[in-house]
């Protein structure tokens, strides 16, 4: 069975809702387009886009300490437009490529999470070439999902992949065989990725998606069944190309 591409993913606002794409155009060096674009940090976080450095999670709004992100349902347009839903309904929307808009939204998590933030938190945009992501490099991040159901057989119910907030998952490799990919070229598509490393997982992956609410101990089961708390790869651009939903991913010997 060759392995695909099953879902592409971007996550243009950190810790908020997954947008599908059923193409990209992976660039050299640089993670999925779009992706961690933003930010929603706390009022004491400090960022100077003239001069980026990388921040670590907890300097964010983040699902690790706040699962009530997960009940809202949030949409990017094209125009940097972020609407923000919860139960269907809207209630929240503005521009975050302007300070007004950026303020509305930050006015709306400052009311929606209350006493679980201190002060108003600040919507931060990623200067050129910079990233909001966890580890600090623009890579793409892999979810087997044979992988993933063979966690399920610990936890004893479904995983929904997307616990995992990962860019690329494919289908069709056995079970943690993303591990044995480190230093490995990937042929995705038109594009060439080497990967990495493993993705260690932290609190983030209790909630399940689209409640709010902690239910499975994914580290802890991952340690509990396979002895670590790693799910997943990063995976670096090493020639860009174009990458589509159902695309053949080929495993590439090792350089030398």
């Amino acid at each position: 069975m060759p392995i695909t591409v099953n879902r592409i993913c971007s996550y243009p606002v950190k810790g908020l809702s997954p947008q599908d794409r059923t193409r990209t155009d992976l660039v050299t060096g640089e993670g999925l387009a779009g992706d961690r674009r933003f930010a929603v940090a706390l009022s004491t976080t400090r960022f100077d886009p003239s001069a980026p450095q990388w921040l670590p999670k907890t300097s964010f709004l983040m699902l690790m300490r706040n699962e009530r992100l997960a009940a809202l349902e949030t949409v990017l347009d094209d125009d940097s437009t972020l609407t923000i839903r919860r139960n269907g309904r809207q209630v929240a929307r503005g521009n975050l490529g302007t300070p007004v808009g950026r303020a509305m939204i930050g006015d709306f998590f400052a009311a929606y999470l209350k006493d679980e933030v201190a002060g108003k938190p600040k919507v931060l945009v990623a200067p050129d070439r910079h990233v909001f992501s966890d580890s600090g490099e623009r890579d793409v991040s892999i979810i087997n999902l044979a992988t993933v159901r063979d966690l399920e057989r610990v936890v004893g119910e479904p995983v929904d992949p997307i616990r995992f907030r990962a860019n690329l998952y494919v289908d069709g490799a056995e079970p943690w065989a993303e591990f044995g990919w480190t230093d490995h070229d990937l042929t995705v598509g038109g594009a060439k990725l080497r990967v990495t490393g493993r993705i260690d997982r932290c609190a983030a992956t209790t909630v399940r998606p689209g409640t709010g609410v902690r239910d499975i101990n994914i580290p802890q089961a991952l340690k509990r069944g396979f002895g670590h708390v790693d799910c997943g790869v990063y995976a670096r651009v090493e020639a860009g190309g174009p990458v589509a939903v159902g695309d053949t991913v080929a495993v590439e010997p090792p350089s030398a």
